[in-house]
């Protein structure tokens, strides 16, 4: 679910081990009720070549290393923010004295269908997760099976379920490729007319396409943030390395261990960057912040969000980094 974000390189299915399956598939096994003393050569090469099919297809496609990539693109994907993309994202239309001006698509757009069209997105975008999420184990499931059939059958049994086995790779292979195409949104169709005829005020009416962008999770370098005895510096990143700033909410949270004479404290600091330097905290107390995207006017979905915990020092934290700093000197 990235159109316009790469979520990393793609395992691609083996299409040359695709070829050899559908090859099989064709040809059939014309040998297979023999037993393991009555097999001849021909029945013998057949074995090796079957069974190197299903070796390959093991050991390419669903190799323990590209399910777990597999894995942990979907993972990335259900912690991310999904937005509805408006194209075009401007058009000109003519003001009351009929001069042309470059106008915001959001700013002609009818509120009601566009929300309409937001919960469309937004269910989509629950299916794809949830497909994505069967698939996977689908694939997992295959490999189980796959190896068991290698590990347990004797040749005859092998050669005499070969189209079963032939029917399950070829079900495996197609469930990799939609696993592949759904890590992608695809667009949607709109149903009705987002713009009124009169807002554009005899202006052609735009063919106007919608389609769901996915923006990486926002993380905290663990490394780069810490707290002082009355203020921290925060510090986040992309598992993309987004070298674009889009604003942010940086949310801060006094912990205060559900003591009830102490009233919790918190606030919202939006920061347009990914640093944030965090200011009038009290010393020797724990805070919990936590980064999200901001919910803007084409927000979709996204429920995860990042938080650490930091502890600011004390008088004597401090007084004990100073005495060790000059001992060392």
């Amino acid at each position: 679910m990235g159109n316009s974000r790469d979520l990393g390189e793609k395992s691609q299915p083996s299409f040359g081990i695709m070829a050899m399956i559908l090859d099989e598939a064709e040809g059939g096994s014309e040998n297979t009720a023999h037993s393991a003393e009555q097999l001849g050569t021909a029945d013998w090469d057949s074995y090796l070549e079957k069974r190197n099919v299903v070796l390959q297809f093991l050991h390419s496609n669903l190799s323990l290393r590209h399910l777990q990539q597999h894995q942990n693109k979907v993972e990335l994907l259900k912690k991310s923010c999904f937005y509805l993309e408006v194209e075009p994202k401007h058009v000109n239309v003519r003001d009351q004295n009929h001069v042309m001006l470059r106008t915001d698509i959001l700013q002609l757009v009818d509120p009601c269908q566009f929300q309409r069209m937001k919960k469309v997105a937004k269910d989509q975008t629950e299916i794809q997760l949830t497909l994505l999420t069967e698939l996977l184990e689908q694939l997992k499931r295959g490999r189980e099976e796959l190896n068991y059939y290698l590990r347990n059958y004797d040749i005859k049994t092998f050669l005499s379920q070969w189209n079963l086995i032939m029917q399950r790779l070829t079900q495996l292979f197609t469930f990799l490729e939609n696993l592949l195409s759904l890590q992608t949104p695809g667009k949607l169709y709109v149903k009705h007319h987002l713009v009124s005829h009169a807002n554009l005020r005899g202006t052609r009416l735009p063919n106007i396409r919608l389609s769901i962008c996915t923006k990486m999770p926002l993380i905290f370098d663990r490394n780069e943030s810490y707290a002082y005895k009355d203020w921290a510096k925060l510090k986040w990143f992309t598992e993309n390395q987004e070298s674009h700033l889009e604003q942010c909410e940086l949310h801060i949270k006094l912990l205060t261990n559900g003591s009830q004479n102490e009233p919790g404290y918190g606030r919202i600091q939006p920061v347009t960057s990914d640093t944030c330097t965090v200011s009038g905290l009290q010393p020797g107390r724990s805070y919990e912040f936590a980064i999200r995207r901001s919910n803007t006017h084409t927000f979709v979905s996204g429920k995860w969000y990042d938080r650490i915990v930091l502890t600011t020092k004390t008088d004597a934290d401090e007084d004990g980094d100073g005495n060790a700093r000059a001992l060392e000197e």
